[in-house]
């Protein structure tokens, strides 16, 4: 029960966040700004727990810890370009329902996991609502929406499973992982970020408030998903994070008005019971 409340409760502020983004002036100068606020709003309790206990990264950990950065800096760049391309209720389903599955099919590969039949079938389940929801979607801006929203599934289906192995296998402290996440974010765009100085300083004129949001929720969701992950395997928690696609289906079509709410809205519901399945398997 703890596990399932913590990915429906870090679902519901991934959502918010995303929300937020979707709303968000500005492209990786954006990214960056927010990454700079969870690194500060994080740094105290990250340095707490290192000096609280006796974990000291070794190689393994080092190049572990630097990967997560890298991977979380192509996540958010590729999110935020989808969200110029396409709506919401298309982009943030796509890259959130391809995830689950190829998450699942690396646990598998990668860590030896072996998941049940019900929780294969629910992953399954997640991914052809996900398909459902993009089937007619046409043209050029369209496509590129899908183009972006396909490969954030497939990073965030890579960085689940590269995470999952750090706080599981190598039992290096969540908080740790989350911190090295956003501080490695931060130097990989810290140079595209300072070529575009003045559209920076534009954007956060401009989206202080939600900016600073976005750094708080966006870290602070993910540590619950990287506390799940030492309690259950892979296979089990990254398909049943992405309830997540419900409320941020919800807030597109509700929201933000975004048309065919009533197939978008169908489409996550079928997201929905591929995520109940997980939740027995």
């Amino acid at each position: 029960m703890l596990v399932f409340a913590l990915i429906l409760t870090a679902a519901g502020i991934t959502a918010t966040w995303n929300l937020l983004a979707k709303r968000l002036d500005g492209g990786s100068e954006s990214v960056w700004l927010f990454t700079l606020i969870a690194t500060i709003v994080y740094a105290p309790i990250t340095l707490f727990i290192i000096m609280s206990t006796s974990f000291r990264p070794g190689f393994r950990e080092g190049v572990i810890l630097v990967g997560t950065g890298v991977l979380q800096a192509v996540y958010f760049v590729l999110l935020r370009r989808g969200y110029a391309a396409g709506d919401l209720s298309v982009v943030y389903p796509l890259a959130r329902g391809i995830g689950p599955l190829a998450a699942t099919m690396l646990a598998v590969a990668l860590l030896a996991e072996r998941p049940s039949f019900v929780t294969v079938t629910g992953a399954l389940t997640v991914s052809l609502g996900t398909l459902l929801l993009v089937r007619r979607s046409q043209g050029a801006t369209a496509s590129r929406a899908l183009l972006y929203g396909v490969t954030t599934g497939l990073v965030v289906g890579c960085y689940t499973v590269w995470d999952g192995y750090a706080v599981g296998e190598l039992a290096i402290p969540a908080i740790i992982v989350g911190w090295a996440a956003d501080a490695g974010r931060l130097v990989w765009l810290s140079p595209i970020a300072f070529r575009r100085r003045s559209a920076m300083r534009a954007t956060w004129n401009t989206n202080r408030a939600p900016i600073l949001l976005i750094g708080v929720l966006s870290s602070g969701s993910y540590l619950l998903v990287l506390y799940a992950l030492t309690l259950a395997p892979v296979s089990t928690v990254a398909p049943a994070r992405e309830i997540g696609i419900v409320i941020g289906t919800l807030f597109g079509v509700f929201l933000l008005g975004e048309p065919e709410g009533r197939r978008r809205l169908i489409a996550a519901t079928i997201v929905t019971c591929g995520v109940m399945l997980v939740a027995h398997g």
